[in-house]
């Protein structure tokens, strides 16, 4: 094992009751990993990987003592790593008197289960980590129901044990009838009823969401999605465009739930700004699944602002990841025209990279150009509000209509409905409107109104 020091953490939140536990954080690195194996993600190295590790840890309290690398030419079935490997870590835990164990890649229910028995300490692959870390961030009614049923599909498949003196009954007559219902089963039975009763609960979300974009719809504010990795600087970037409170902390999955505010841009137009959950490399598919109703708000949205840590060493690989969570939604980054990158942390880089940044956003084309920001300082951010602008502009469409001045409920319904620009009377005594929508606002507008629209 190679060792990595590592200092006093002073950036993250402590509860007061104390930390979790001593914890020793494991990076497993295959040489060659087979097509379609464990290992995903290979853009970044096993340096990043670790220390990403052991910041997953840190983001639920856990006290890492040790923390290293173990370099393997294949993958254990029994133990994912070797045997030498396991006695070698058995005594590591035992010194550090460790009580939890993070094997920062995916393992099986019975590798876990041999890891456990050979160590004496529970033990936690990256799956389970990350879901308990959205365990602790979960803090509304829809977010504890997306992590109880992404945590219930989790511990479903690790029903490894069956406990023949748990048996409900016998089956048959007398003695010829074989072991009745096992505790597994019972147990797996029981998952899958609570299982039943989440997805219900969270249909209901999907259909109360719908409900909230739809009445979004009716009124004439587009929806900006701020998305990106873990610890980008989102929830600080929405403070400081809304001015609101959000929890931002330098530590991984700060915030969870998703909000939405209100912000003016330069030229005072009003958009809803949501700050939603953090990707990481190697996401669960079920939190993938279980957020979905959280994420459809990204799918939705009208302009969406893909915020990178550009100070990270590893802000390449992390933008892949991002990219290829936005591809499971339907998102193309490479196409939409929604998608602005917004280049945050400039203001913790060196002036020559800074400059070379800055160069290098230039000889993007316009429309892939990104925006250089300080969430922190302040600094871009009237840029940004004007890339927004003009992302919407793109996708807005102006129309010229005349009313009758007595047609008060027509002109109600178009404020209700679209962003009323000019509204002036006529020397011809009518009233002359000027109005901005959504194509589906003005193909609204344009079915509703008639002969009053110009030019059509």
């Amino acid at each position: 094992m190679e060792p990595r020091q590592r200092g006093e953490a002073g950036d993250r939140l402590t509860p007061s009751g104390g930390r979790t536990g001593r914890a020793v954080v494991i990076e497993p690195w295959l040489k060659n990993p087979p097509r379609g194996g464990h290992q995903i993600s290979r853009s970044r190295t096993p340096e990043a990987r670790l220390e990403e590790a052991v910041g997953l840890a840190a983001a639920i309290d856990l006290d890492v003592v040790e923390s290293g690398l173990v370099t393997l030419n294949e993958i254990r079935p029994a133990t994912y790593i070797g045997k030498g490997k396991v006695d070698e870590f058995a005594g590591i835990v035992k010194s550090c008197d460790a009580g939890i164990v993070v094997m920062d890649c995916p393992i099986s229910p019975v590798q876990q289960r041999n890891l456990e028995k050979a160590w004496g300490v529970k033990v936690l692959d990256r799956t389970g980590l990350i879901l308990e870390i959205f365990g602790r961030r979960a803090h509304t009614r829809e977010g504890v129901l997306q992590v109880e049923h992404a945590h219930l599909t989790y511990q479903k498949g690790r029903l490894v044990r069956s406990w023949t003196h748990l048996e409900r009954q016998r089956g048959g007559f007398g003695f010829l009838g074989g072991p009745g219902e096992t505790q597994i089963e019972a147990d797996r039975r029981v998952i899958e009823d609570r299982l039943a009763r989440i997805e219900d609960e969270l249909d209901k979300v999907k259909r109360t969401r719908k409900l909230h974009r739809e009445s979004r719809k009716r009124v004439p504010y587009p929806i900006v999605a701020l998305v990106g990795y873990t610890n980008a600087g989102k929830s600080t970037l929405f403070n400081r465009m809304t001015r609101a409170s959000v929890l931002s902390a330098d530590m991984l999955f700060a915030t969870l739930d998703p909000t939405l505010r209100s912000v003016d841009l330069p030229h005072g137009h009003r958009v809803i700004l949501s700050d939603t959950v953090g990707f990481i490399s190697d996401l669960p598919t079920m939190l993938v699944a279980a957020f979905r109703a959280t994420l459809e708000e990204v799918v939705e949205a009208d302009v969406i602002l893909h915020v990178r840590d550009i100070s990270h060493e590893d802000t390449t690989a992390q933008s892949e990841d991002v990219v290829a969570i936005l591809s499971e939604l339907g998102i193309d980054a490479a196409s939409d025209r929604r998608l602005i990158e917004v280049w945050n942390k400039i203001d913790v880089v060196d002036p020559d990279q800074r400059a070379a940044l800055a160069n290098l956003a230039e000889r993007q084309p316009a429309e892939q150009r990104p925006v250089l920001v300080s969430a922190q300082t302040g600094e871009g951010i009237d840029a940004l509000g004007l890339a927004i602008e003009a992302r919407l502009a793109e996708q807005r469409q102006t129309l010229d209509l005349v009313l009758d001045p007595s047609d008060g409920p027509g002109l109600s319904w178009l404020y209700r409905h679209t962003e009323v620009l000019e509204r002036q009377f006529g020397g011809d005594g009518l009233l002359h409107v000027t109005v901005r929508g959504s194509p589906d606002q003005t193909a609204q507008t344009r079915a509703k109104f008639g002969a009053a629209v110009q030019g059509t």
